[in-house]
């Protein structure tokens, strides 16, 4: 018996003992050339509850049934429909239901929050952030300098990997922000960095930046869903999301926002405001002059989405079913069986992963490096049946998702990669 047939054995023992299997079927799975396909994108999208169609369903039966009445006589009231996502989306974002809240879209969040919290002066006006983040964290920070009126080249420091490395060391950037503190405004990170999964230390960029006086914001796209986080703990000022990838909430989903509960009611701080941050015992009443909301609601400007948030509310179930310490252990499990198996496929190292091994800093997602063959290997794994994602040049992310892939998607794919690289 070869090495693959025995990580295949060990995948179907795993699976056997698996409690969180049962919750794979709570999904729709994709077919690919008219066979199940190995989805392993799920740090792109997420696939599809089920019960996502019936949570909608129901709303649009409610705005047939009561029109304009559905905001206070659907099964869940339009009005205060957004008040349900608090505690759930807490559970996961390691914070107070009052800090947390569900709105907009993350880089329409990501400016919104940086309206209040990027509050540049001529001793302190610099942001710093991880080199290569997110394009649209990247255009959201330059064009926040530039409105400021400062130059991005002297205004935005980033810090990159050290030459010969794939990864950022957590050590060179609490030495930057050391280094820049006195004319630092922001610290502005992505929690798990898109392209190469790395996880930051968050918690030791919140303390140094508050030994500081330093602001800290944090993208959660791809951590929100994915790694443990105690943003309340970390006193981190504030994090932005989006639904749609570890959350599976569908494309386009309703996004959120935690700003620490220290900020929940200070009236110093400006923001751009909207009725529905209002305080809710006051916003039928029409009339001019802002009372924010207490805590991250007071940075709603617009009523929920309601259509769009159903599905978001059908997934958040699924997360308060599983638990994130349950989901994160069988993440843990998933990531090293796919290390084992991918050293088993490709033992001389062409698809070689930049994702650090080491569990602290890693989630679900793991980059392989295939230098200018990329994109021929990952048009052949699609043909193959395995659905991951390319990053141009040179990258392919794969993410076994805990909540609906099986330790038998990890082999399955190491063995196609393997007759794709042979």
């Amino acid at each position: 018996m070869n090495t693959m047939e025995l990580l295949r054995q060990e995948a179907e023992a795993l699976d056997a003992a698996d409690a969180l299997l049962p919750l794979r079927d709570e999904f729709h799975h994709p077919v690919l050339n008219g066979k199940p396909a190995i989805y392993l994108c799920g740090n792109s999208l997420g696939l599809q509850p089920k019960a996502a169609r019936a949570a909608i369903g129901q709303e649009l039966d409610d705005w047939a049934t009561w029109a304009v009445e559905g905001h206070f006589h659907a099964k869940n009231p339009w009005f205060s429909y957004q008040d349900a996502f608090a505690a759930p989306l807490a559970r996961i974002a390691g914070a107070l239901p009052s800090e947390v809240t569900a709105m907009n879209a993350l880089t329409v969040n990501l400016h919104l929050l940086m309206v209040s919290f990027y509050r540049p002066t001529k001793q302190r006006w610099r942001i710093i952030c991880e080199a290569k983040a997110f394009p649209s964290d990247q255009y959201a920070l330059e064009s926040q300098v530039c409105f400021h009126g400062y130059d991005p080249k002297d205004a935005i420091i980033e810090v990159a990997p050290r030459p010969g490395h794939d990864t950022i060391k957590d050590a060179d950037l609490l030495a930057t922000i050391e280094r820049y503190a006195d004319t630092t405004a922001l610290v502005m990170l992505g929690g798990v960095n898109y392209y190469t999964g790395q996880v930051f230390d968050m918690g030791a960029m919140a303390a140094t930046c508050q030994k500081h006086g330093i602001t800290f914001g944090i993208d959660l796209a791809h951590a929100m869903g994915n790694v443990p986080l105690q943003l309340h703990d970390w006193e981190v000022d504030f994090a932005c999301w989006c639904s749609y990838k570890y959350l599976n909430s569908g494309p386009g989903a309703v996004a959120g926002a935690f700003v620490h509960e220290r900020h929940a009611d200070r009236p110093d701080l400006p923001r751009f405001a909207g009725w529905w941050g209002n305080d809710p015992d006051t916003r039928f009443r029409m009339e001019p002059g802002f009372v924010p909301a207490h805590g991250a609601r007071g940075w709603q400007m617009s009523n929920a989405p309601v259509l769009n948030m159903a599905a978001h509310m059908a997934s958040l179930q699924l997360f308060d079913r599983a638990g994130m310490p349950a989901l994160r252990a069988k993440s843990l499990k998933l990531t090293d069986l796919l290390h084992r198996a991918m050293a088993v496929a490709d033992p001389n190292g062409r698809a070689r992963i930049i994702t650090p091994k080491e569990e602290h800093r890693r989630g679900s997602q793991v980059s392989m490096l295939i230098s200018g063959k990329a994109e021929a290997v990952h048009a052949s794994l699609l043909q193959a049946g395995v659905i991951g994602d390319l990053r141009r040049p040179d990258v392919i992310r794969v993410s076994p998702v805990p909540l609906y892939n099986s330790f038998a998607d990890v082999v399955r794919f190491a063995e196609v990669l393997e007759g794709v690289l042979g």
